[in-house]
């Protein structure tokens, strides 16, 4: 197993990302092999819009940081990431309380990925998504900003 930024963040070597902490992120399974995670969030009063149900940033947060992880797990110990697209169906609201992520890696490529989510809540799917991430190396990205 990769012992790359995500790993060293679940070993406790590195924290984890503020967002992911200030959206109460819990890692609760995770299938290396198969590029799955099982991700539990807590959605505070403050996520709430005026109805007082949970914003859809947030909501899009979550599943960001579900399917992330999901190709986290994945990677070389020099590779990192970044989402280049996210789309996001809402299917019911959210209140306040635990949900729970489930993102999956659909294919990956040499630099180009494709992932899935699902956001769920007392059972309810609240949200689905699927998002573009492509795989950058550290040392190969700091050169490119160095020009």
């Amino acid at each position: 197993m990769s012992k790359g930024m995500f790993h060293k963040m679940l070993d406790g070597n590195l924290p984890m990302p503020n967002a992911a902490q200030t959206l109460g992120a819990k890692i609760l399974e995770i299938d290396c092999k198969k590029g799955k995670v099982k991700v539990e969030f807590e959605a505070k009063e403050a996520f709430t819009n005026p109805v007082g149900n949970i914003q859809g940033g947030f909501l899009s947060a979550m599943l960001d940081d579900t399917m992330g992880p999901a190709l986290a797990v994945t990677l070389e110990d020099n590779e990192f990431a970044p989402t280049l697209e996210l789309k996001i169906n809402f299917i019911a609201p959210a209140v306040i309380g635990k949900l729970y992520g489930w993102g999956r890696v659909v294919s990956k490529g040499a630099s180009v990925c494709f992932l899935e989510g699902e956001l769920f809540q007392e059972g309810t799917l609240i949200a689905r998504s699927t998002a573009t991430a492509l795989i950058r190396n550290f040392s190969s990205s700091a050169k490119k900003q160095d020009h």
